[in-house]
């Protein structure tokens, strides 16, 4: 587990602030999603960010999306984390409440093939150019 100093993850070989924004949207963007599928998507969210040694950081939705800011390590395959959100997500919001799911779906799938995701920090693109562009360069 890597060992975390205030906003910086350090593991062996390297010290990280590495944060993403997440979108995920249901398949034909059905407005399927309830207060309590959203708040059993941020429990399952939070395990498995927790078991990809990642960290949560906000989880939020409303009907037809789902938001997710989380830190990460540059460990982190990105696609292939988000795949695993996606396939085991659905399988317990599936699993758990399949009267909401045949109200909208007729088939298995739940989310959409795609995703947005977005890194993100505590400075803009702006203020780390203009930190590179001053920085000592030899003659």
């Amino acid at each position: 587990m890597p060992k975390k100093y205030n906003d910086l993850i350090s593991s062996a070989r390297s010290v990280s602030s590495l944060k993403a924004h997440l979108v995920l949207v249901p398949k034909y963007r059905r407005p399927l999603f309830n207060d309590e599928m959203l708040s059993r998507l941020e429990e399952i969210v939070k395990d498995l960010l927790t078991k990809w040694n990642c960290q949560c950081l906000e989880v939020n939705g409303e009907k037809d999306h789902l938001h997710l800011i989380f830190q990460y390590t540059p460990q982190i395959q990105l696609s292939k984390l988000v795949n695993n959100l996606k396939t085991v997500s659905s399988r317990y919001l599936k699993k758990e409440f399949p009267e909401r799911f045949s109200q909208f779906y007729w088939k298995n799938a739940l989310w959409s093939g795609s995703y947005f995701i977005s890194s993100c920090g505590g400075v803009t693109v702006e203020v780390l150019k203009k930190y590179v562009q001053e920085q000592n360069r030899p003659d």
